[in-house]
């Protein structure tokens, strides 16, 4: 008969606790599927006499994290504490030293110190798992390197971040200002301590630099992902958008071209009718495409308790049954260096900017657009009552340099009151 597979689990939040009730609630389900028994060791956390609505009092406890990883009856450190420095990279690394395989949910890791990472654990002949570091309970990491292994991947792109397409939904569905939205979220606790992880763009593009490392077998580059957040998206941009047939995504998207690796994660417009468009609330989705397979579409709970801790369990279950592999799909040392590029790829864009109610503020703004070779599509001047006046311009595909360009020469027109915005309107 196997030896159980003993877990040390090192954070007790939702996403530890979710992990401690499945363990516990399907024990005899587990090993059926596995074939070994899945017990927990020992645990660890910052309050020991917190009332975590689980019995706990069964498992060892450790105070440090890092004396939880060495432990000689644990055989899978699993890190749900979260970071990427301190106590989880200290941790992970004393696991992988001592011989431990590792499962973790922690994408700030990965994003910033996954490739280290990935050749320690390489070189000690040990696994990292972290199937629920990206889009909580969707399989996106197991569509990577298992169901589309076949495939030459050639574009990643997703709504990777819950907090933001609950924000923008919400927007839309109530009416209600950015300030007023992003209020209501942060009071129902739906957004992190730091909100600008959430707002800023930056938790989804450590999902994003994760994705594009697994499917185009660079090194992980975070640094290398053209970031814009939420912040500048109004409610009139959003009405705007729907008036023409398009919904705003917080949109991460990754591709390899010629000139080396497109990673963004900015505001972006997507076709109302589009699986992207139609995505509500807290919900993630991300969008594989592959030279065999065509367009594959992942939905589901970006977070929670129950979606997190089951890719937790996904990834417990695999060392389990003696699944194991490389970190990003291949070898770490066979891995590229990215070549970061800004995306060149034309696309068509909306521009939103406020002008003068000057004869001939217009004209001069087609004139700018013009010299910088940006063909208009569509144009709209809202009603107003006092000055300035909104515009709305959605251009004909044309690239980022050249939207640039004009951005830049508007300025010196005398006719623009504010900053203009540009959205890309991406081809999904």
């Amino acid at each position: 008969m196997s030896q159980p597979l003993r877990l040390g689990i090192a954070g007790l939040g939702t996403v530890g606790i979710g992990v401690v009730r499945i363990i516990r609630k399907h024990r005899a389900l587990l090993e059926a599927r596995t074939g070994r028994e899945i017990v927990i060791s020992a645990i660890s956390a910052r309050d020991a006499g917190k009332d975590r609505g689980v019995p706990l009092a069964s498992y060892a406890w450790e105070d440090d994290p890092v004396a939880l990883a060495k432990r000689a009856d644990v055989d899978v450190f699993v890190e749900l504490i979260g970071g990427d420095e301190g106590p989880a990279k200290d941790a992970v690394e004393a696991a992988l030293v001592a011989g431990k395989d590792v499962v973790t949910a922690n994408k700030a890791l990965l994003a910033i110190h996954g490739q280290a990472l990935a050749e320690m654990a390489e070189g000690a002949g040990r696994a990292l798992r972290y199937e629920a570091a990206v889009a909580g309970g969707i399989p996106v990491i197991k569509s990577l390197t298992e169901g589309l292994a076949g495939n030459d991947v050639t574009r990643v792109m997703g709504v990777m971040n819950g907090s933001c397409n609950y924000i923008l939904t919400r927007m839309e569905d109530a009416g209600l200002s950015y300030e007023e939205v992003f209020a209501e979220a942060d009071a129902l606790g739906y957004l992190e301590a730091d909100p600008q992880l959430d707002v800023g763009g930056i938790d989804a593009a450590h999902k994003l630099a994760i994705l594009s490392a697994l499917a185009f077998g660079t090194k992980v580059d975070f640094d290398g992902i053209v970031l814009e957040g939420i912040e500048r998206v109004s409610i009139n941009d959003i009405r705007a958008a729907a008036d023409m047939g398009y919904k705003i995504k917080l949109l991460g998207v990754a591709q390899m071209t010629g000139r080396g690796l497109e990673q963004r994660m900015q505001p972006c417009l997507v076709p109302d009718t589009s699986p992207l468009g139609q995505l509500q609330g807290g919900t993630n989705m991300v969008v594989l495409e592959g030279d065999a397979v065509g367009q594959i579409v992942l939905r589901g709970p970006g977070a929670g308790e129950g979606p997190t801790a089951s890719a937790v369990m996904a990834d417990v279950c695999d060392l389990a049954r003696g699944v194991t592999g490389p970190v990003f799909g291949m070898s770490a040392d066979k891995l590229a260096h990215a070549t970061p590029a800004s995306s060149q790829t034309p696309a068509a864009y909306y521009l939103r900017m406020s002008l003068d109610d000057k004869p001939g503020a217009l004209a001069k703004i087609a004139a700018v657009l013009g010299e910088a070779g940006v063909s208009i599509d569509r144009m709209r001047q809202y009603g107003h009552e006092d000055t300035p006046a909104p515009v709305l311009i959605v251009t004909h595909k044309t690239t980022p340099d050249a939207i640039a360009q004009a951005l830049e020469a508007m300025h010196g027109t005398a006719v623009l009151s504010g900053v203009p915005v540009a959205l890309r309107i991406e081809d999904v």
